[in-house]
């Protein structure tokens, strides 16, 4: 099966190189590399299994990204986001579900019309957060009800008046963190699509395994591949 694993590397990263190690300990089954935002297997879309839109912004190619996330839309090709995956989905699902033709992300729009996406009052690079997960959520059926620690890399989030949009769109705000706002976003109905702005690849402990949620969006893509034969 494969994994659209869209994203643009930079080894520089220590959350890119934390993806690799992920990526190392995917089932043999599954294919799933960096694919550059800004390559023509980017927007090759229809092989694809599952996507998962990697950390990252702004991608070199933000056209391909926001095409990626609505064609999981569209067609119930299971979705996994995180950080960048994670903001670009709310714009997204602000477009797609709320009718907000003009939802911006202020880092590659700062002028735009409806910025669902905006800077966090306390940047989060390099921090660690106590993510809470939502009782009755698909998040919180992967990760449990308890906090745990979730780490970020990122100075832009959910804005605050974003929220109830979403909400109102048929959107879970299925996570949050203090200081951190919306830490995870989920579509019900949608045979997997979760987004988080923690990253779940950092931090594999030293069993190296990999985190309940990458397992879970495994699950979702191997059905998929099922029912693709």
């Amino acid at each position: 099966m494969k994994i659209l694993a869209l994203g643009d590397r930079d080894s520089a990263q220590i959350t890119h190189r934390a993806l690799d190690a992920a990526f190392a300990l995917m089932p043999s089954d599954v294919e799933c590399e960096w694919t550059a935002t800004d390559s023509r297997e980017a927007r090759d879309l229809d092989r694809a299994d599952g996507i998962w839109l990697l950390p990252g912004s702004p991608y070199r190619d933000d056209a391909a990204a926001y095409a990626a996330i609505d064609h999981c839309l569209r067609t119930g090709v299971p979705y996994l986001g995180t950080c960048a995956g994670f903001q670009y989905a709310c714009v997204a699902l602000a477009r797609a579900r709320a009718g907000i033709a003009g939802a911006a992300h202020a880092e590659s729009d700062p002028a735009g019309e409806a910025l669902v996406v905006a800077p966090l009052t306390c940047s989060l690079y390099g921090e660690r957060r106590w993510v809470a997960p939502s009782a009755g959520t698909r998040l919180a059926e992967i990760c449990g009800l308890a906090p745990f620690s979730g780490f970020h890399w990122c100075g832009y989030g959910l804005a605050p008046a974003a929220e109830q949009l979403l909400v109102n769109a048929g959107v879970v705000l299925s996570a949050r963190a203090e200081d951190a706002g919306v830490e995870a976003i989920e579509l019900p109905g949608h045979p997997f699509f979760i987004a988080t702005a923690f990253q779940p690849q950092v931090g594999l402990g030293e069993q190296q395994k990999l985190h309940p949620l990458i397992l879970a969006f495994l699950d979702a893509v191997r059905a998929a591949a099922g029912r693709r034969g």
